[in-house]
């Protein structure tokens, strides 16, 4: 789950939106070879004869929360830098148009739109997107709504389909972002479950330990000074 090859199954990846999702690739990356390396840590650890079992938990502890501390810094760098990006692009696919109509064209077509069924308004300025037709979508969508007898929602909508027909890299990167993002958020917290298993016990039975070894060493520290 936290293999960064996930990243290559999001939609809207290829070649072009690659770059955009490098650092979601790291931070994944990142994550991957941090626990696999915790994982030798303990391995390591268990080999030593000097150390106990509660030496070798403190140890590959410790290694770990440098680890997580590594991989909290690349997943939270990478989620900030995908969610400037979409927001940016969301602006971008949200900016309001100019109509491309000449003189009294563009009343004309609002006003043969707003004299359609309901049903049918959306549907002709879907199509009008649809064929290229900008002197038919820009009259409808740069102006007031109400002029055309749409609902602000449907304009909105209209008008975000407009721009991304038009723009379709922006769209096809907005929606890789967005799932990167969606990939971060419903994977990240996997990384403390996999990082106990790595250690092979609870941060708390370590911290216990670390504590309880902390206080020895002190009444040694106390009786050498008496």
């Amino acid at each position: 789950s936290l293999h960064p090859d996930n990243v290559k199954q999001v939609d809207g990846y290829d070649d072009d939106t690659a770059p955009y999702l490098a650092a979601t690739e790291t931070a994944f990356s990142t994550a991957y070879e941090g626990i696999k390396s915790v994982r030798a840590a303990r391995a390591a650890a268990a080999k030593n004869p000097t150390w106990n079992e509660a030496q070798q938990l403190i140890h590959t502890d410790d290694f770990a929360q440098k680890q997580f501390a590594k991989i909290a810094k690349h997943l939270d760098s990478a989620h900030a830098t995908l969610m400037k990006g979409i927001k940016q692009l969301e602006t971008d696919l949200s900016t309001p148009v100019t109509s491309t109509a000449t003189g009294g064209i563009a009343g004309e077509i609002r006003a043969h739109v707003k004299g359609l069924p309901s049903g049918q308004r959306m549907d002709m300025v879907r199509r009008a997107i649809a064929a290229g037709d900008h002197t038919t979508a820009t009259a409808v969508l740069g102006a007031p709504s109400y002029l055309s007898g749409l609902e602000d929602g449907m304009s909105a909508a209209l008008l975000r389909v407009y721009h991304a027909t038009h723009n379709p890299d922006k769209a096809k990167r907005l929606k890789a972002m967005q799932g990167a993002r969606d990939l971060i958020e419903a994977r990240a917290g996997l990384v403390f479950s996999e990082l106990e298993k790595a250690v092979g016990a609870p941060p708390e039975k370590a911290k216990a330990l670390r504590e309880a070894k902390t206080a020895s060493e002190k009444q040694f520290i106390m009786q050498g000074a008496a």
